[in-house]
């Protein structure tokens, strides 16, 4: 999702849209305007949907989180390792 998903719902929802407004075919139990209506009720929901799976994604720029573990061995063998985080 994301803004791939934000796309393809725009898509989706233009397609919708064109279906329900520009053709005007009749079948026989079945209407381009009724899917129409469902591929822009689906388009919108999913624009929905990946806006806010992108905002979440997004964070703010400068609240990211470091942290570097680090382990170091001395010439007899012996190993110590730290932890550091940082804001």
């Amino acid at each position: 999702m994301g803004l791939p998903g934000m796309v393809l719902s725009a898509i989706v929802t233009g397609i919708g849209a064109i279906m329900y407004w520009a053709i005007t075919y009749q079948g026989h139990g079945f209407r381009m305007s009724t899917v129409g209506i469902i591929l822009m009720v689906l388009g919108v929901f999913g624009f929905v949907a990946s806006s806010v799976v992108f905002g979440v994604s997004r964070g703010t720029v400068g609240s990211r989180r470091h942290s570097l573990d680090r382990e170091v061995t001395d010439a007899q063998g012996n190993t110590s390792s730290i932890h550091e985080q940082s804001k």
